[in-house]
């Protein structure tokens, strides 16, 4: 199973991190544009790997994307970071641009790659990968659910006062601050509704605090977060490779579900061997259905400025 990753900065190296101590992987290819970069994270980690005890082989390359040759599952973290005060969706005019090219780059080395979009604006990105090249919609994904619904269920569980195992719940929606979708009348602690534990006063300051986290991170970090992402990405090409049929919610290209189509957005979906296997429609209730609405109106605003 080889693994590249696009971007050698703090995501993408946090994303290497994470799967190759997860040992699932034989290689993982690193590449960057600047200089020696991504050599010298990948140097950096593989130095690690006597002590945390793992076998996987982690190289890197500086724009060489014959490295990347006959890669299993990519993952795009390219692109500028959000800036304190940035939208994601502000990032488009450089990301745009970026993530086309990579993706061009990387099926031209790796005709049956899966791809795994990280950069900003996601939901864009993603569907900007879909209407750039011929591959099969399953094998595309965006990352952004996965990572929401993390940050949900950590705002869930401080507020229970909880271990986060004790914790589910599910966003989603676009990623982005406005468009997310926390779904607390789902949310549970194991299985019990957290209704029953949290008044709906608490429970609102939990989905604004959720719809917000990647800007309440920027703010304090002076960039975009890193550990939980690439804790995010992990997860998911794990799914993958082992061929799990997990369940996380991830931007895909819909055709009809949840009332959307010809846009990538986030809704649950089964992740396996072929990548996006099924996508989930859950029942939601006339107020949910709405949100899911406006949310997309504002995603098919940002993909309107996409030059496709």
């Amino acid at each position: 199973m080889k693994v590249t990753i696009v971007g050698a900065g703090a995501v993408g190296a946090s994303c290497a991190d994470y799967i190759a101590i997860k040992n699932f992987a034989s290689e993982v290819v690193i590449i960057d544009i600047k200089d020696n970069y991504a050599e010298g994270k990948a140097m950096d980690l593989m130095q690690t790997a006597s002590l945390n005890g793992f076998d996987t082989k982690i190289t890197g390359s500086t724009n060489d994307y014959s490295k990347t040759a006959n890669s299993n599952i990519a993952v795009i973290t390219s692109g500028i970071p959000r800036k304190p005060g940035m939208t994601r969706e502000e990032l488009i005019g450089i990301n745009a641009g970026i993530v086309k090219s990579v993706t061009q780059s990387l099926i031209e080395h790796s005709p049956n790659v899966i791809i795994i979009v990280v950069s900003n604006p996601m939901d864009t990105m993603t569907y900007l990968v879909h209407k750039s090249t011929n591959l099969p919609k399953n094998r595309i994904i965006g990352m952004g659910g996965a990572l929401d619904s993390a940050r949900f269920k950590y705002r869930l569980a401080e507020a229970l006062e909880c271990p986060s195992s004790d914790v589910s719940g599910i966003v989603i929606g676009g990623h982005s601050d406005t468009g997310m979708i926390p779904l607390s009348r789902l949310a549970s602690r194991n299985s019990i509704p957290v209704s029953k534990f949290l008044s709906d006063k608490k429970l609102s300051e939990v989905v604004e605090a959720t719809k917000v986290g990647g800007a309440t991170l920027t703010k304090m970090l002076g960039t975009s977060a890193w550990y939980a992402p690439g804790a995010a990405v992990s997860s998911m090409v794990q799914a993958i490779a082992c061929d799990q049929k997990k369940m996380f919610p991830c931007s895909t290209l819909l055709d009809g579900e949840y009332g959307l189509d010809d846009i990538a957005i986030g809704v649950p979906c089964i992740i396996g061997k072929n990548g996006i296997e099924k996508v989930v429609e859950l029942e939601l209730n006339e107020a949910e259905k709405a949100k899911i609405q406006e949310s997309a109106a504002a995603v098919r605003k940002t993909n309107g400025l996409l030059d496709v």
